[in-house]
């Protein structure tokens, strides 16, 4: 599978805007963090970013959120797409679901599906609501007040540590890819 195949995935099952602007966020997030902890495999790490999330109106996540992640992994046994490698990423960036990450691409997805739209709540802020106006110590600031972006799951983002990349280092990388992916995800 190469990224346009899954980028066509998504948007067959995705079809809010929103779900797909956030799943090419974390996309972005995750070629960024492959270039640096494992540079072979950035297409695939781009991948699970963009599939992370595709069940996203195929189950009622809401209410059983157990179901978020296996629901993904089935409709890409079903259309013949993947392998555990994926599969388990997928799984990963949803505790909830019983699948506990161990592997620094598991992690790595843990912690870039809340940071994208933890920054992306950062640069609402900004008078002129751009990723690119904002800044890393805004960011980080912004973590440690508990009231703002009370869905960003803050131990979901500290999970990057266990790449052996700390928060301070996440942020500002995090920032940089979402300023390269602006254009295509309209930040």
């Amino acid at each position: 599978m190469n990224r346009e195949e899954a980028k066509d995935l998504l948007f067959k099952y995705v079809k809010g805007e929103r779900y797909r602007t956030h799943s090419l966020m974390v996309e972005a997030i995750m070629r960024k963090l492959a270039e640096k902890l494992d540079p072979d495999n950035v297409e695939l790490w781009g991948i699970v970013g963009i599939l992370h999330d595709l069940d996203e109106e195929s189950c009622d996540w809401v209410n059983n959120p157990p179901v978020h992640g296996p629901t993904s992994v089935e409709i890409l046994k079903k259309e013949g797409f993947g392998d555990e490698v994926l599969y388990n990423a997928i799984l990963a960036h949803n505790p909830l679901n019983g699948y506990k990450a161990g592997t620094k691409l598991e992690y790595a997805c843990l912690a870039s599906d809340p940071m994208s739209g933890f920054i992306a709540a950062v640069a609402k802020v900004y008078p002129d609501g751009k990723v690119a106006s904002v800044k890393e110590k805004s960011v980080l600031k912004r973590f440690k007040e508990e009231r703002f972006a009370q869905g960003a799951n803050r131990s979901y983002m500290l999970a990057i540590e266990r790449t052996g990349i700390e928060l301070e280092d996440f942020v500002p990388l995090a920032l940089e890819a979402l300023v390269e992916a602006a254009d295509e995800v309209s930040l």
